[in-house]
Formats: C-alpha cells, structure tokens, sequence
C-alpha cells in the first residue's frame, strides 16, 4: 500500500531538518566535552543549544534562517570562538594549546573571508598610521624604506569587492561599519544623527544580529551632545515607534547603555517608558526590565545556588544568616578592586562584629588568580571562573566590577553604595 503524504506531514518533515549546520573540530587532547551556541541579538547573547563532543567534534543544527553574528562557548575551559553564519554551513577547526584557543582556522567561505576583511582592516585602522609616521625617518631607496613603501601602498590599497549578493551579511557588515563606526572615517563625511536614524529605521533585521546596533547608537547619543540627550532619543523612539521590535530593541539597548554610563537619571526615565508600555513586550525588553527589577531598592534580591563557596558551608546566599550582608562583584584584574577591596578587609572585623557578613561573587576566569587572591580575604567568596559569561551577571544586572549591595536580614535591597568608601560610611566603620 502506497504511503500518502499530506502537505502539512512534508512541511512537518521540513521543519525537522537543520537550515544549516555548525560544525567545530578540536585536537583529541582538548578537554572540553560540553560546548554552547549563541545567536545575537543587539548586544545580548542568545542560548540557542548545547552540544557535547563526538570524537573531538562538536555539530550544530540550526533549524531556521540566520544572517547574523554567532559564538560558540566552551565553558569548561572558558572558550570562546566568534563567527558569522550567512544561513550556510560553517566549519572551523581549532588549534588549541594548554587547554585554551590559540588559533582558529576557518574552513567554509564566508568566515575565512571574514577573517581576512577583520585582519585587513584592523591593520589598516593601527599598522597603517604608524608606518607612515616610520617612513619619514628613512629613504626610498634604502632597503626598509622600500619595503616600508610596499606594505603602505598594500595596506592603502582598496579592499577586494565583496559579490554582495553572495555574502549579504559581510556586505552589510563592511558597509555600515565603515560608514558609522570606523575610526579611520574621514572628518568631514561624520554622518549626521538623521542618517544614523534613517539607518536604525530602515535597517534589515541583521542590524540585531550583527553588532553594530549598540556602538551606532553610542555615535547617535555622542552627534547630539551631552545637552540633547532626551531630545535626541525622543526623536528616534518616534521614527522607530517603540511599540515595534526594532523601537524596543533600541529601548532596551538604550537603557543598558545608560546604566553602563552611570547616566541614572535617563536611565530611569527610559526604564518607567519601558516598564509601562501597553503593547505585547519583546523578550529583549523583557530581560532587561527583568535583571532592572532584581535589583531595585527594596526589592528581594534573587537567591543564588553557591557553586565553590569558600569560608562557608552554606549552599546558598540566603543560607547565610546575618542582620546585614553587602555583597560585591568584583575580579581579581580589575583594577579598582585593588584599590578597594584592601579598605573593606580593614574593617571586616568591624563589620563582622556588627553581625554583617561579605559575601564575593567573582568574575574572574583564572583559577590561579582567584584562588591566590582570596585566600587574604575572610569573607565568603565564590566563583563561577567564567568571567562575564557568569549566571550573575544578568541575574544582577553587573555592568563594572566593583559593584556592591546591601541586603538586610530578609534579602531586601536598602542600599547600592558606588565605592567601598560609601558602604563604611553607611555602617559608620570608616
């Protein structure tokens, strides 16, 4: 008997099968099993899958279109590997010494001619200006001074044409990078913020996957001057109409790079629009009205399940039982935490009197470096040694390290101290 199909059985069938794959090889002495897929969208990273290694290779389906920017993350070793998918297959082999990536090698056309384009132009933006500086010290027609020659007139040189309708997203890419963000672009072509609105309108949808929204939207903010920032925003909501995917993307990207900035008082404002906009609410805007909430005065602040706690055998932060608790992010590499973290360990006993306890969350990579440094500080320190891929950083909304809370007996935020100096002045131990 003949099987019948039916059109919605094909299209059920199709569905199944992966829009194209990624496809990573590493050394059979890399340890990593596990590896992670991200897409992009804006500037915040999207879980897509998780993979683990069949014989030293990782394979990806992806099941729908995507022209954009991808990462694949190993976290066992804190890797991470940048890539573009123009909705073709992608293939890449890593070279790897002790444990972390040393080289990547790319396989399928796009990435490779990425690769190379990344490479001209960074050469172009740095090399360059410094070469030409070096030729004025030495003649043509001296050995260097020719060979400096050559490779200034090969670096001056146009890039090689782009057959755009083969590589649409490194077309689109190269364009508008050069044309907003390059720092090499000519003065007197700065584009003025009615370009750079028309382009935030009228932009595809690989403006969200490419990575350029958040830097062209600093060059918006920056075209206006400090003096015009509300007018300035308010005029692109407007175009983009913040009710629409695109307007709350620029919404949420906006808000984030407010916080970044320390500009608070725009920030807020533009958190209350998100925050009371009638419309259905994209998950974009969705996560970060979520990691603001978690962290506003007097809100309970998230618990967080320890992974490697040290001077503690609590399993949790709210397994910890103090009247107050101040809580700091920080690394072993930042350098503001160098200077800080030394003046909270001279009051530690003072605190620790007063039943207030510290509690470290690390955004360090290096086990070497963490270890060594905490093994000076009393308090309850813990890491997940995946840097700014760890769980808490969204969770908490971090965007600089130090950062600090205050939590009393119930977890409830009461204050957000900007420096150790203001969380010793409101304990009254400084």
């Amino acid at each position: 008997m003949k099987k019948i199909y039916t059109l919605s059985a094909v299209l059920a069938a199709l569905a199944l099968q992966a829009q194209f794959t990624v496809t990573i090889q590493t050394p059979a002495d890399f340890k990593d099993q596990d590896a992670i897929l991200y897409t992009l969208n804006g500037s915040k990273d999207i879980i897509v899958t998780k993979e683990k290694s069949k014989n030293s290779t990782w394979t990806f389906k992806y099941p729908s279109s995507y022209m954009g920017m991808m990462k694949v993350y190993f976290p066992g070793s804190n890797n991470t590997v940048s890539f573009i998918s123009e909705n073709k297959n992608v293939n890449f082999k890593l070279d790897i010494q002790n444990n972390k990536v040393k080289d990547v090698i790319y396989l399928d056309e796009a990435n490779n001619l990425m690769s190379k384009q990344q490479e001209g132009s960074q050469k172009k933006e740095v090399i360059l200006p410094a070469l030409t500086q070096i030729k004025e010290y030495y003649k043509d027609n001296t050995d260097f001074g020719k060979a400096l020659k050559i490779e200034i007139d090969r670096l001056s040189g146009t890039s090689s044409s782009i057959d755009a309708a083969q590589h649409p997203f490194i077309t689109y890419y190269n364009t508008n990078y050069s044309k907003f963000i390059s720092p090499s672009q000519d003065a007197t072509k700065k584009v003025d913020q009615e370009e750079i609105i028309n382009f935030l309108d009228k932009s595809n949808d690989m403006l969200e996957t490419s990575s350029l929204l958040r830097p062209v939207l600093v060059s918006y903010l920056n075209s206006g001057g400090n003096t015009n920032v509300v007018a300035s925003v308010d005029k692109l909501l407007d175009r983009l109409k913040v009710e629409t995917p695109r307007g709350q993307t620029v919404l949420s990207e906006l808000i984030d790079i407010f916080d970044v900035y320390e500009m608070d008082e725009y920030k807020s404002k533009y958190l209350s629009l998100a925050k009371n906009l009638k419309c259905t609410i994209t998950d974009r805007l969705a996560s970060t009205l979520k990691s603001n909430a978690n962290i506003e005065m007097g809100a309970a602040f998230p618990n967080y399940k320890f992974q490697s706690p040290v001077n503690t055998t609590a399993k949790s932060l709210y397994d910890i039982k103090a009247d107050k608790k101040v809580i700091v992010f920080w690394s072993s590499t930042c350098s503001h935490c160098e200077s800080e973290l030394p003046k909270l360990l001279e009051k530690y006993n003072d605190l620790k009197s007063k039943n207030i306890q510290v509690v470290g969350f690390s955004l360090d990579v290096d086990k070497n470096s963490y270890t060594k440094k905490i093994a000076a500080f009393p308090w309850v320190n813990d890491s997940e040694l995946r840097g700014w891929n760890s769980s808490y950083t969204d969770m908490y909304n971090i965007h600089a390290t130090p950062t600090y809370f205050i939590l009393d007996a119930n977890n409830k935020i009461i204050n957000k101290p900007d420096h150790v100096g203001d969380v010793l002045e409101y304990f009254k131990v400084k």
